[in-house]
């Protein structure tokens, strides 16, 4: 199981909210990279968080000085909408993309972006939201749109068009701190052949006894990382 820090970037800011709104301050980007980086966490995923609304991602700066000092596997997501862009997260010192807005609207970008660099360069980021008790929407920009597309039938898409792996966050429990949203999970995973990153509301040391049941998943930590809550060698002892 990796242990990965997400970094969600506003202006050149780390910021964090609590359902993906409300954002605010917590620090520098590079200075909060290297500190989780010098206490040995597994990799590090850069999205921004307005990159998708603008249009644009201004990252390439950040990843470009990060990758001078930070030797371990670099994620940068936000606002990718073309091969171009994926090209230049790589030549700025990326090792994969994640993909979320766009392949929503554009399916089939996957599948260019998968011959074009590969399956293990390009993962899917999914934000989903619990619509009724057992179903859950994708959304996109952050959080902030519906995509009308059914949870399950996503993961399944995505992993047709051939994704290396796929990054799951719960829109419900993003920033809460109250626990990751295993029944989401449960509802989803059977379906998932692929490396699986989980995100959203960890907080407790206990519930990677969870999180560990599961083959093939990784954790995904913002919050608990960013207010010294817990340390990297916590999480990993544990």
């Amino acid at each position: 199981m990796r242990v990965i820090a997400r970094l969600d970037i506003k202006n050149e800011n780390v910021i964090k909210g609590i359902n993906f709104e409300g954002l605010r301050k917590v620090g520098q980007p590079i200075e909060m990279a290297k500190k989780y980086y010098n206490e040995r966490i597994d990799e590090i995923i850069f999205i921004d968080a307005v990159a998708s609304l603008y249009g644009r991602n201004q990252l390439f700066d950040i990843i470009e000085q990060s990758t001078k000092e930070i030797f371990c596997p670099i994620t940068v997501g936000g606002g990718i909408r073309s091969i171009n862009d994926i090209d230049k997260c790589l030549g700025s010192g990326a090792d994969k993309v994640a993909i979320n807005s766009y392949a929503t609207e554009n399916p089939n970008f996957i599948k260019e972006a998968v011959k074009t660099f590969g399956s293990s360069t390009i993962l899917i980021n999914i934000e989903a939201k619990q619509i009724n008790k057992k179903k859950w929407e994708v959304y996109k920009f952050y959080g902030r749109e519906k995509t009308g597309l059914d949870l399950n039938y996503w993961v399944e898409k995505v992993q047709e068009y051939d994704c290396g792996e796929i990054i799951l966050t719960s829109v419900d429990k993003e920033g809460l701190q109250s626990g990751m949203d295993f029944e989401m999970l449960e509802n989803v995973i059977n379906k998932i052949n692929r490396p699986l990153i989980f995100s959203g509301g960890f907080a407790k040391l206990t519930e990677i006894e969870n999180i560990k049941k599961y083959p093939c998943l990784s954790l995904s930590i913002a919050s608990t990382l960013h207010y010294n809550d817990l340390t990297v060698d916590q999480i990993k002892n544990a």
